[in-house]
């Protein structure tokens, strides 16, 4: 008999694309969705049981399927539907500690595959250039999604030591685009015009959702020859983008504002409902986070067909024009670039630093 999986988010688009994909596996038998909303797409020929998480009825799931291995992607920043904030939170941490009560007694769970972010480092002033996965955060995140998952990896490390017999593989998922991305991050980028901190150009990383996709693939299998698919990576496309260069490619402009303006129209843009743009995704487009892939190439052997450039470019794609033409923005900024007072050596260090990020 081939694997039995149960995979928790199948409401949301990452999780009905990834269902989908495993009904392709010849190894996969079964494919169990689980969400605590009916999904608006399709699901294949998987199995979708409608049960919340955060209950306790996610147990019987389990042993009533003879569950073997578990995706766990309902981990996410934003609710589906009218939850807010506390309902995400809810999902995220009550929800895992549920779950991973229900695997602790389930003898049939063999492996767990759980979907994090790299919003576990943080973002400080004195922030590494390079976060690998051990590297430790200068400051933990004190509130938002960040605090969650940091609260969840810490209880599928609880998991993991008193469950040595299942094989536990955490990915770390840098900012994930792609023609439906569903994160905050994504929804600052759509704005209009982008506030952004006056002073600041930060790093960023992104990840495709054709990438993620396959990685949870190779995660929940069991691993290739010459492989570990065990353990914590940090999954990100090759490359690093300045917000400037993002906002340009978007042909969207930016507003630099004091820190404390930043804060105040975050505030105003999460009342009305157009993003949740939190303190730590200010934290974020303020000093910006690149992590290490190493481990993510050459242990999990995994690598993304999409750079961090190609992905924001289909991202864009999908997007449409913003307020200014990105090639009109590109040649007025070379024209700059050009004058004597942005020729000197100031500016040319810049260059040579921006070059040196990508």
């Amino acid at each position: 008999m081939g694997k039995i999986v149960l995979v928790t988010g199948a409401a949301r688009q990452l999780g009905g694309r990834f269902v989908r994909r495993l009904q392709r596996d010849p190894g996969v038998d079964r494919v169990i969705a689980v969400d605590a909303v009916p999904p608006g797409h399709l699901l294949g020929d998987a199995e979708f049981v409608l049960a919340d998480i955060r209950q306790s009825a996610i147990a019987r799931v389990l042993a009533e399927h003879s569950v073997d291995t578990v995706v766990h992607l309902d981990v996410s920043a934003k609710a589906l539907g009218a939850g807010g904030r506390t309902t995400a939170k809810e999902t995220n941490v009550i929800g895992t500690m549920q779950l991973l009560g229900a695997c602790q007694k389930s003898p049939s769970v063999q492996r767990l595959v759980v979907k994090s972010s790299t919003n576990v480092y943080g973002s400080a002033p004195r922030d590494p250039a390079v976060f690998t996965e051990t590297t430790p955060p200068k400051s933990l995140p004190s509130g938002g999604f960040a605090k969650d998952a940091v609260e969840v990896e810490g209880y599928v490390r609880g998991f993991a030591r008193r469950r040595p017999d299942v094989a536990v593989c955490v990915l770390r998922f840098a900012n994930i685009l792609g023609p439906e991305p569903d994160s905050p991050l994504a929804d600052y980028l759509v704005l209009p015009v982008l506030p952004t901190v006056l002073g600041y150009d930060p790093r960023l990383q992104f990840v495709h959702e054709d990438d993620v996709v396959d990685v949870l693939e190779i995660a929940a299998r069991e691993p290739r020859r010459g492989t570990l698919n065990s353990g914590t990576f940090n999954i990100a496309g090759d490359g690093v983008l300045l917000l400037s260069q993002c906002s340009r490619r978007l042909g969207r402009p930016t507003v630099p504002l004091l820190l404390p303006a930043v804060t105040w129209v975050g505030s105003a843009l999460r009342t009305v409902g157009m993003t949740d743009f939190s303190p730590e995704q200010i934290r974020l487009l303020t000093h910006g986070r690149v992590v290490s892939t190493v481990q993510m190439r050459e242990t999990l052997g995994f690598r993304p067909k999409f750079t961090t450039a190609g992905t924001f470019a289909d991202f864009a794609r999908s997007r449409g024009p913003g307020l200014l033409p990105p090639e009109r923005v590109g040649r007025a900024v070379a024209r700059l670039a050009e004058l004597p007072i942005a020729g000197g050596p100031a500016d040319t260090d810049t260059t040579h630093s921006t070059h040196s990020a990508r």
